[in-house]
């Protein structure tokens, strides 16, 4: 490929779905399962963005490894029971002003967009389909295949996938793993304000950080005169 192609790399939970619900939901479930006291969805919420063991080790380091697996299979089976009874589009819906920019960027012929996430790709695959979005991301990094965020494992293969050059691609996130796995793998990060890490933590990694989806056009003008 043309290293005339831009890569937009979105990650998933917080950045274009509001999943907090189910991702809440099925973590307490998981804790009662396993007989444990459930974290405040503050804490729980912290940890959207990691690949599950390393989410389950920093929300509970106290917990034996034996523990913490039992742990890791049943928010799995917790959140799986929740899409198979309510749909994965219903528990984790597009934020709104997400469908309208993937549409109008997936117009652009020098643009190529994907995805990089700590979900499985059971997850992410059920997500995309349930929302239609199948045809959208030519490149889905998830977490069976890559050490987790912030390592830059994901980016790096991405590029390597589609051929951009790091200059030529950016990581649109709501975490701080996000931004700094965009700035290990030397790429730009832009970070989301409505997410589920506070705005004021992305500045340290992100070139800018937007409030609404409808702002995304022109900070990735700022970088590449998209469109230009």
């Amino acid at each position: 490929m043309s290293d005339a192609l831009r890569l937009i790399l979105f990650d998933v939970d917080g950045t274009l779905f509001d999943s907090q619900g189910a991702i809440v939901d099925a973590m307490t479930a998981a804790c009662t399962a396993n007989g444990l006291e459930a974290p405040d969805r503050a804490a729980i919420l912290s940890i959207v963005g990691l690949s599950l063991d390393h989410a389950v080790l920093r929300l509970m380091p106290e917990l034996e490894a034996a523990a913490r697996a039992a742990l890791v299979e049943g928010y799995k089976d917790a959140y799986h029971q929740q899409r198979q009874r309510h749909g994965a589009a219903a528990g984790s819906p597009l934020f709104p002003g997400a469908r309208e920019l993937l549409t109008q960027l997936g117009r652009a012929p020098d643009l190529l967009l994907g995805v990089a996430t700590g979900k499985s790709r059971r997850g992410l695959d059920a997500l995309i389909a349930g929302h239609g979005l199948d045809h959208v991301f030519v490149t889905r990094q998830v977490a069976d295949d890559h050490p987790s965020k912030p390592h830059p494992s994901m980016i790096l293969t991405a590029l390597a996938e589609t051929g951009c050059a790091p200059e030529n691609a950016v990581m649109i996130g709501d975490t701080t793993f996000d931004m700094e796995m965009a700035a290990a793998a030397g790429i730009a990060g832009i970070g989301v304000g409505w997410g589920y890490h506070p705005r004021d933590s992305l500045h340290r990694h992100a070139r800018q950080v937007v409030d609404d989806f409808a702002a995304l056009p022109a900070a990735l003008d700022s970088l590449w005169k998209v469109g230009a």
